[in-house]
């Protein structure tokens, strides 16, 4: 059967075709069930669904550029969170209760160290600066050494006056310097902790600057050096106007002030002079100009005192009758190991490590004195100066003999310090008396403490956890209890409860016997006995000398504060830097054992190589 295609063409109906509605039906479910189990392609849902639109993406116009909007919520939103949650966090922190870690209060030795210091601005001489911080002094000894025509110097201007009177002992000072620079080398941090680095600096430089016009520090040999300015000669009832005769404040000087020289003979002051130049050029390593004329002159006023032999106090010098030298054999070895240091020639070290050297300066004669630092003897600083050297570079032959020697030599003298040996007299307080007896204990107490801490610090430095006094063994916080028991008396742990370093603590010396501190400045002008009043008053001084640490007590730990009896009351430029340097040494937290610069020191010194022993002698039968 045929019908009629609208499409074109015959169109044919198949009898198979022809079923019932209820067929059809049933067929088109059948189709319709198995379209919907088939996904539709994309053609096919376009053909269903038509064209869609798409989206538009929003934009936000920030001025400089075009971000999406939603990157622009999300990092808004991100912002404000965490800026919400560190305002959070804040706001905990800062209302949780916690405890404050504040520094401690500064320790009695920083705080004694702060006062020992301005002792030497209250010493100066010449011109004062204008932060001298010392209300009562004023410009003095403007014209020392001038008026002098023909003479090797130009002008004497400066340095520092030695104890209670005007006089400039250039020996004991020059010894000063040295300690300080000592000091600084070894422990700049703790100087520098304290606030003082710039001040110590500044008084070694005050020293070292006025040293340099005691001789021609330019010039590479020299035949004259000045040893002295001012006279204190009272012999024979003497009433000639000096500067021990007088009572007068150093401003108001109006009598002629001889300065003594020597031409030969002076091989001590001339090595300790060259001791306190070659250190100081340490300390100013890093003002090169400064440290290199330092140096010069160390090696120039070293080499007078090698060739012309002899004590600048022997015969009928004045300096014989206050600060006599025993010696210049010390100051040879002392001197040169400065030298070594500074400029690092082995040929100081050759000749400072020579047996015959360390003979005549008394390594190996042991006596009352043995081991006793002072302004006279530098043996035991010399010898553990060297010791130094041995324990960080050991530098091996030919030098390792007489560095052992050094060595085993600075450990028995701290053993001689220790109670336990009894080799030195102790008061009942507990003050070493390592003069015996005599007067003005402290300075030596200083300097012994300074010696054993800076002992100790060494060791902890080479890991070695003490040393041997014969059989027994000592850890080195020995030391440092002996150093800090004696320091600890200077400063009023005492039978009397008297700290002996003015200015420090509730009761010292108020009448120290001192010229400038004793006399008011009231602008009334005393000649040389006008002062005397001031002099014989039991009143206390008018001004304060802060940080002077006076001569100290008698062997019975018993004191007279008394202004005419020096041997109780006086302070000294010696006395004061011992005390300095043991006082930065011990400053500080007890852990801080071992802080001394290992480096500095070397600076100049080259790398050693070591020259092999020879060989043994050839075997014969």
């Amino acid at each position: 059967m045929y019908g009629r295609d609208p499409w074109g063409g015959p169109l044919e109906i198949n009898a198979a075709d022809s079923a019932t509605d209820d067929d059809r039906s049933r067929n088109l479910n059948d189709l319709d069930r198995a379209a919907l189990s088939r996904p539709l392609d994309e053609t096919q849902q376009s053909w269903l669904l038509g064209p869609t639109e798409q989206k538009k993406k929003k934009y936000v116009d920030l001025g400089c550029i075009i971000v999406s909007r939603k990157i622009f919520v999300w990092t808004v939103g991100t912002i404000v969170a965490a800026a919400l949650l560190a305002g959070f966090i804040t706001l905990i922190v800062k209302t949780v209760p916690r405890n404050h870690h504040k520094h401690p209060p500064p320790d009695n030795y920083t705080l004694a160290l702060h006062k020992a210091l301005k002792f030497f601005n209250a010493q100066r001489s010449g011109k004062l600066p204008r932060h001298n911080n010392v209300s009562w002094r004023g410009n003095s000894g403007l014209q020392d050494g001038k008026g002098s025509p023909g003479s090797f110097y130009k002008d004497l201007v400066g340095g520092y006056y030695d104890a209670g009177d005007a006089i400039k002992f250039n020996f004991p000072m020059a010894y000063a310097m040295t300690m300080l620079s000592w000091s600084v080398i070894e422990y700049s941090a703790k100087f520098e902790a304290a606030g003082e680095l710039a001040h110590v600096k500044e008084l070694i430089k005050w020293g070292t600057d006025y040293f340099l016009k005691t001789f021609n520090s330019t010039a590479d040999s020299i035949d004259d050096l000045v040893s002295q300015v001012g006279s204190g000669n009272t012999d024979e009832g003497s009433t000639d106007p000096n500067d021990h005769y007088c009572w007068m404040r150093p401003e108001d000087i109006d009598y002629k002030r001889p300065v003594t020289t020597c031409n030969g003979g002076c091989s001590d002051l001339a090595a300790e002079m060259a001791a306190a130049l070659a250190s100081a050029s340490i300390v100013f390593k890093d003002n090169k100009e400064y440290s290199k004329k330092l140096v010069h002159g160390a090696k120039t006023v070293y080499q007078f005192g090698r060739t012309r032999r002899g004590r600048y106090s022997a015969g009928t010098a004045e300096s014989s009758k206050f600060y006599n030298s025993s010696m210049y054999w010390d100051e040879f070895i002392w001197g040169g190991a400065w030298l070594y240091y500074a400029t690092g020639n082995v040929t100081y070290l050759e000749l400072i490590t020579k047996p015959t050297m360390a003979k005549h300066a008394g390594a190996f004669w042991g006596g009352p004195f043995y081991g006793v630092f002072s302004w006279d003897n530098k043996l035991a600083g010399a010898q553990l100066l060297l010791s130094r050297l041995r324990l960080f570079l050991s530098p091996g032959y030919p030098y390792e003999e007489i560095l052992r020697t050094f060595h085993n030599q600075t450990s028995i003298v701290m053993c001689s310090y220790l109670p336990y040996f009894n080799k030195f007299n102790r008061t009942k307080g507990g003050l070493i008396e390592l003069n015996h007896g005599d007067p003005q204990p402290l300075q030596y107490a200083a300097n012994a403490a300074f010696l054993a801490t800076l002992y100790s610090d060494y060791l902890d430095a080479a890991d070695t956890p003490g040393w041997y006094c014969g059989p027994n063994f000592y850890s080195t916080k020995v030391l440092r209890e002996f150093a800090r028991s004696q320091i600890d008396y200077i400063l009023g742990k005492n039978p009397r409860k008297m700290s002996y370093l003015v200015g420090f603590g509730p009761r010292y010396p108020r009448r120290v016997h001192h010229r400038g501190a004793s006399i008011p400045k009231n602008k009334v002008k005393y000649n040389c006995k006008g002062g005397w009043k001031w002099r014989d008053s039991k009143k206390p001084n008018p001004n304060t000398i802060e940080g002077a640490m006076v001569a100290g007590p008698d062997k019975h730990d018993g004191f007279r504060d008394v202004r005419t009896n020096y041997n109780y009351t006086e302070p000294t430029l010696a006395g004061n830097a011992g005390l300095v340097a043991a006082l930065v040494a011990l400053s500080g937290d007890e852990d801080t054992s071992g802080t001394i610069d290992k480096n500095t020191i070397f600076s100049a010194v080259p790398p050693l190589f070591p020259t092999p022993p020879p060989p043994p002698a050839p075997w014969r039968p």
